[in-house]
């Protein structure tokens, strides 16, 4: 058999270049991935020195493969987890990753290039890499602010907490921004604006997939809005209920047996915390506190996105208004593109489920993670670059862990 040298000696070239092969020193370092790693280094590539800078001047005046080593280690905890102060994030949602030394010192030593030990822990997540490179580029312009490029950092480690793994598919809510995108192989293929959380009833930041859609829903009261809000307006106002179509029984069944306010002692249940022991429903209707139409994606926080009947908000530049859950300036439209991209239905057939002011359920049929995410810095698809107010105050709370 003949071997076609000429094409195999530039291959053979390229390996050994890269680090691949060669013989490897006592921690396993070969000279092509030192080359590579003090490269990346050298630009902070991944905006992950942080609170290495004093091991990073150390391994750039001595390139000794122990210091190395330590660093490349903790070079990826950083690119994995994120360089904020985890004693100032509070009830900030974070995904932490787990980052092994054994594992990062094993792949050195099999000869897997840098980029390949760092590659799973870097963001999969287009804001990560448009960030990072507005950061770059700001960093070298003398004129940028302090400001702006503290900002630009926080959101880039924001972006790290997220969830491994984001994708090019998903539904994003910027909560800053007060916007949801739906983002189809990293393009924006639905935008509209959205009410998040008040400063006290906060969006909270998570990721979970979407899983169902509800047609004309019923509004089970939860019994902390219950006992702060609706049993102290009824007793202040008996007619409080009927006006505002809520029914009351044992449990979140609307086909259970009806409750009489006044027969449940409700004043022992104004205030405090816990649970109480009857429930309140508000019927479909357009008057609906969840409009006509909800999207649920399961999560520990009972968030979902929903319509609403206070239209009149989404004319307001700051749209902070909700208990917590996202609020669809254009439901309808949603409705419409995912039960024609995410479900087995037709619309025709949705629209007339919608029409009929009944409870109907539509399961999802293709993965859709739903992200929330607190990003005042965002980059759009055409590059552009735009800064959002404070509204929960994390940019002033979260220090960087520098």
């Amino acid at each position: 058999m003949k071997h076609n040298f000429k094409i195999l000696i530039p291959v053979v070239v390229a390996i050994i270049l890269s680090g691949c092969v060669g013989t490897p020193d006592a921690e396993g370092w070969r000279y092509g991935q030192k080359r590579d790693f003090l490269e990346i280094l050298k630009t902070d590539k991944y905006l992950s020195i942080c609170n290495q800078q004093r091991l990073y001047e150390q391994v750039k005046s001595t390139k000794n493969s122990k210091l190395m080593s330590r660093l490349l280690v903790a070079y990826t905890a950083n690119l994995a987890n994120g360089c904020i102060d985890k004693s100032t994030l509070g009830e900030y949602g974070v995904y932490k990753q787990k980052v092994s030394e054994s594992d990062i010192k094993r792949k050195l030593k099999a000869g897997e290039t840098i980029e390949q030990i760092l590659k799973p822990y870097i963001p999969d997540f287009r804001q990560f890499h448009a960030l990072t490179g507005q950061y770059h580029l700001l960093k070298k312009d003398n004129n940028a602010s302090a400001k702006l490029l503290h900002t630009l950092r926080l959101n880039i480690e924001r972006v790290k907490l997220m969830k491994p793994g984001l994708g090019h598919t998903y539904a994003l809510v910027n909560i800053p921004e007060y916007v949801i995108r739906i983002i189809e192989k990293d393009k924006v293929a639905l935008t509209m604006k959205v009410i998040v959380g008040t400063r006290k009833n906060q969006t909270p930041i998570f990721s979970e997939n979407l899983q169902y859609i509800v047609l004309n829903p019923t509004w089970n009261v939860p019994d902390s809005i219950a006992r702060n809000e609706i049993i102290p307006k009824t007793l202040k106002n008996p007619g409080y209920l009927k006006s505002h179509r809520l029914v009351m029984r044992r449990d979140y069944d609307l086909t259970s047996p009806a409750l009489s306010f006044n027969a449940v002692n409700p004043r022992a249940y104004v205030g405090g915390e816990g649970p109480v022991p009857f429930k309140f429903i508000e019927i479909p209707s357009n008057r609906n506190a969840l409009g006509r139409v909800k999207f649920i994606f399961p999560n520990r926080h009972s968030v979902y996105m929903h319509d609403t009947p206070t239209k009149y908000l989404f004319k307001r530049k700051v749209r902070s208004y909700s208990h917590g859950c996202v609020r669809l300036e254009n439901p309808k439209l949603m409705l419409e593109y995912l039960s024609k991209n995410y479900t087995a239905h037709e619309y025709k057939e949705v629209k007339v489920k919608y029409d009929s002011k009944k409870t109907h359920y539509l399961k999802i049929n293709k993965l859709l993670p739903v992200h929330t995410a607190y990003l005042t810095a965002y980059v759009d698809d055409k590059g552009k670059l735009s800064l959002f107010n404070d509204i929960y105050s994390f940019d002033r709370s979260q220090r960087l862990n520098f």
